[in-house]
């Protein structure tokens, strides 16, 4: 600090003392080192070192906490199993187990010298083997009970090579947070004896817990398994299905109408792209792909459509597309409209956001049981299912790319007498146009990733070109309909993506 003045040193030292709390001498002193150089510098910090976990949890530094602590537990668990723990336990099971065999080939024998039987030397052979196993596992067992000395040292050295990083870490990480501390007065500073009260209760919860369980395995059982109990489960499915057939029976029409919906849709694309003349389909969408993306995607739509049309996907690759499109269609038309919705009112993306997470992190499988109980197999139920796995980055872009417009830009148009509606598609849809349309692409290309699991519920396509190699192990026929996908898949990409 030898070129700050000092009234600044002053300041500084001030806001140190304030930040701190306790050992506000040591900090000034070890703050002024470290801001000498940027970068990490090397400092021991002696109650960091003792302490521990606790320390970087009194001061606030939970992630840090987070982190110490499993690494002292782990080599707590080390010194644990050598001074209390069950070492041979395992070889003492096995012998256990070989023992009990043991006793049941002795009195087959028994039986087999009384009787005569010409399976006493194959059985005294198994018992002379068993009797062997059974020498081994007790030896391996006395031998296990024998390294306690040398867990013991790991974990120590262990314990010791923690606290020393613990200690070279203190200073530099609570020097960060008195950094963030300076320019947001929220984040966590001093020395807090309720932040030292938790953590005391999570490390001795962990450490005191873990030790036990890997050292005593059978001292509680409550350890080893959650406790539970499997009528639970069944009593709760049972409610889900009771909730299920209540909602098939009561939205019979709404669902009914629904499939129509879907399969006319479906039908009227499919008329374009499959009852078409292929060379009329491949000609329009090559055109497509010069118009929107210029000569050298068109020579590759070019190219991966005579793929699809000589391995002969052509038909399972047009089906695809529509059940595709009818999906992304509707995902699309739904989905900016929410977005633009969402965009302009934070509360209601306050509950549609946690509604979309749900979308995104449910397994796609899932997508299926609710779909087929409520729609039924087929082509319709491929579509809501597809739907459902898309249509979350539509609306999540389309949010992003309105709240990403400037507002400087919004307040001069409104300035010059923008009414709402202008403002909406003259100012603020233009500029959010490129992140929009980032969303209609990932949702095209989430959905085209839905067909394999399409094909599941009996949707046709490519999809099920996929499922039946799996099935049959036809490793060959699996690649080339997984490449017509592919195919589709860069198409559309290209397509939507236009001239970048």
């Amino acid at each position: 600090m030898s070129d700050i003045k000092p009234e600044t040193a002053e300041r500084l030292g001030r806001l140190v003392e304030e930040f701190v709390g306790n050992g506000a001498d040591y900090y000034r002193k070890t703050f002024a080192y470290m801001m000498e150089a940027p970068g990490y510098r090397f400092t021991l910090n002696l109650a960091a070192a003792i302490l521990g976990p606790l320390w970087f949890g009194a001061r606030g530094l939970w992630s840090w906490f987070l982190s110490f602590m499993v690494l002292e537990t782990f080599a707590y668990i080390q010194i644990g199993k050598g001074l209390f723990g069950d070492l041979g336990r395992e070889a003492r099971q096995r012998a256990e187990k070989i023992g009990e065999t043991l006793d049941l080939r002795r009195e087959q024998i028994a039986v087999a010298e009384q009787t005569g039987a010409s399976s006493l030397d194959s059985l005294k052979r198994a018992a002379e083997s068993l009797e062997t196993a059974l020498a081994q596992a007790q030896d391996a067992a006395v031998q296990a009970d024998a390294t306690g000395l040398g867990f013991i040292i790991v974990g120590l050295l262990l314990l010791v090579a923690f606290k020393f990083i613990q200690a070279a870490l203190a200073n530099w990480t609570l020097e960060g947070q008195f950094a963030r501390w300076r320019s947001d007065r929220s984040a966590a500073s001093g020395w807090s004896p309720q932040r030292l009260l938790i953590a005391v209760f999570l490390f001795g919860s962990v450490v005191s817990l873990s030790v036990i369980k890997f050292a005593q395995p059978d001292a509680f059982a409550v350890l080893k398994s959650f406790p539970t109990d499997r009528t639970w489960r069944l009593t709760v499915g049972d409610g889900v299905q009771a909730v299920f057939d209540w909602t098939k029976t009561t939205g019979r029409g709404f669902f009914d109408s629904l499939t129509f919906g879907m399969r006319t849709l479906l039908d009227c694309i499919e008329v374009i792209l499959v009852q078409t003349p292929w060379p009329v389909v491949g000609l329009v969408i090559v055109l497509l792909a010069y118009l929107t993306a210029g000569a050298r995607v068109a020579i590759f739509t070019g190219a991966a459509l005579a793929y699809l049309g000589l391995l002969d996907f052509w038909e399972k690759a047009m089906t695809t597309i529509a059940l595709l499109g009818a999906a992304a269609l509707i995902s699309i038309t739904l989905g900016i409209p929410l977005g633009i919705y969402c965009a302009r009112r934070p509360k209601a993306f306050a509950i549609v956001r946690p509604i979309l997470d749900f979308m995104q992190s449910m397994p796609s499988f899932v997508y299926l049981i609710p779909v087929v109980a409520f729609i039924g197999s087929g082509k319709p139920a491929g579509v809501v299912a597809t739907m459902i796995f898309g249509s979350p980055p539509v609306i999540r872009f389309t949010v992003l790319g309105l709240q990403q417009v400037p507002e400087t830009v919004r307040e001069a148009a409104l300035a010059f007498g923008a009414t709402p509606r202008y403002l909406l598609w003259r100012v603020d849809l233009p500029l959010a146009a490129k992140t929009i349309m980032a969303g209609v692409n990932q949702t095209i290309l989430l959905s085209l990733a839905m067909v394999v699991v399409a094909s599941l519920i009996g949707a046709k396509g490519l999809g099920e070109d996929v499922l039946e190699a799996l099935q049959y192990a036809a490793a060959g026929q699996g690649i080339l309909a997984g490449l017509a996908i592919l195919f589709c898949a860069l198409i559309l990409d290209r397509i939507v993506a236009g001239k970048r």
